[in-house]
Parts: C-alpha cells; sequence; structure tokens
C-alpha cells in the first residue's frame, strides 16, 4: 500500500479541532471523508499536530496509506476538489516510504502566535488573531520568554486534561517580534504539551503589560502548578507553520 505524505492548511474555525470528535466537525474528518470520496475506501489521515478547536495551520502534515498507487498530483488535486467547501487545502502530495510517520517522525514543530496590538476592532483578521488593546511592551516579552527556552518541567503551562506521559519538554524558541501594530510570537520544540503555546503566550502578555517581569515567569516556570499560569490565550492567533522531519 503505498504511502502518501500530505502537506496541509485550514483555517480551524469551523472546526472542534484536528482529531476527529463526535461533538463537532473536525479537519481529520473532513480529510477522511474527501479520501473516501476519492477512493470509496475509508482510510486514516494521521496528522503530525493534533491543533485544538480554533488553531489554524498553514503546513499542517499528514500521512495516508491507500490501496492502489495514483500520481501525487493527482491526490492532491482530487482531495481538493472534495474538501469544497470546507476552508482546507492540500499544498502538496508526495509518495514516502512505509516507515514515514506524520507524528512519530517529526524533529521539530514551528508555530506562530500573531497579537493585533490596537484600539481598533479587527476587520480582516477576526478568529485570526487575539487584539490586545492595551499597548505591550515587546522587549519585556522577550527577555521573559528566554526564561523559558530549554529543557523544564512546564507542568504550569500543560493544560490539566494534557494526555502526555510527561510535562518535561524542550523548547529551542521563543521569541516576541513587533512589526506596526503586529506582536508575532514565534515558537519551534520537538513536541508541544497541551495548550502549552497558548498558556505561554497568555504570561507573556501579561509581562507586556507590566503586570509580570521575566522573575516572575521565572517563579511560575519553577512552580510546577497550573494555577501559577497566566491566562490562556485564544485559540484565534495560533498557527502551526511548518513541521521538519
Amino acid at each position: 500500500m503505498p504511502r502518501y505524505k500530505l502537506i496541509i492548511e485550514y483555517d480551524g474555525t469551523p472546526f472542534c479541532g484536528w482529531q476527529y470528535q463526535d461533538n463537532g466537525p473536525s479537519v481529520q474528518g473532513a480529510l477522511e471523508d474527501a479520501v473516501h470520496a476519492m477512493t470509496g475506501s475509508r482510510v486514516r489521515v494521521n496528522g503530525a499536530g493534533r491543533t485544538d478547536a480554533g488553531v489554524h495551520a498553514l503546513g499542517q502534515v499528514a500521512h495516508i496509506d491507500l490501496e492502489k498507487t495514483y500520481r501525487a498530483d493527482r491526490v492532491r488535486d482530487a482531495l481538493n476538489a472534495h474538501l469544497r467547501p470546507h476552508p482546507i487545502g492540500v499544498l502538496s502530495a508526495e509518495i514516502v516510504p512505509e516507515t514515514f510517520e506524520a507524528r512519530f517522525s517529526a524533529l521539530k514543530r514551528h508555530y506562530i502566535y500573531r497579537i493585533s496590538n490596537r484600539r481598533a476592532n479587527l476587520a480582516l483578521d477576526v478568529n485570526h488573531a487575539w487584539r490586545v488593546a492595551r499597548p505591550l511592551d515587546v522587549a519585556k516579552m522577550q527577555d521573559a520568554a528566554q526564561v523559558l527556552i530549554g529543557k523544564h518541567d512546564f507542568t504550569t503551562f500543560r493544560d490539566t486534561e494534557c494526555q502526555a506521559k510527561s510535562p518535561e519538554k524542550t523548547l529551542d524558541q521563543l521569541d516576541v517580534v513587533r512589526h506596526g501594530d503586529a506582536v508575532n510570537i514565534i515558537t519551534s520544540a520537538r513536541s508541544f504539551l497541551h495548550s502549552q503555546v497558548r498558556s505561554m503566550v497568555g504570561s507573556l502578555v501579561w509581562v507586556g503589560h507590566g503586570r509580570w517581569n521575566a522573575d516572575d515567569m521565572r517563579k511560575a516556570l519553577n512552580a510546577r502548578n497550573r494555577a501559577a499560569c497566566g491566562p490562556v490565550a485564544p485559540p484565534d492567533g495560533l498557527y502551526l507553520v511548518k513541521v521538519d522531519y
């Protein structure tokens, strides 16, 4: 059975998340319906990251095993045709060795969180950025972000329902960059805990408002206690940018 690697973008707004659930439409479910429409078979679509409800992707990666061999461009185009009108696009498809696993072969995942730091309401970026009306001190946010770099117990920044076996993760990058009213938080790691990025972003916004400083961020991290975390940022601004293999 040939295995295909897919690179996918999607608007997470209408979905309950990547993973199939009984309580609403999922990105995984829409893709599996498209594969069924194309091939007549029910096939599991295995993703690299289980994005939450409302979270978007610019470069989610998945793999599928099909019963017969199709040209890769035909797979891409057929899936896109059957995905309409869902806000999901298959950017590319390629045949890969059967040893490739979208989730377990991944070496690093890259996310960006978009904040619109302005007084005006969002028009074009509704559901696609977090509007923070009060000014943010990006320099202080950047200093506090560096406290979280490296291998740590991230219990403080972990959702209480996280199913990961260990709260320890190694954070490779966490940078805060301003471009006019846009404040982007860029982060990379091999893997993240459930809600880790959004928890870190919410705490960094407290720093940006002067409620916390870098020492407060360090104390929160060392507390290893979910109650020590700042607010959890909404899903609207979070994007899975790409996955390295």
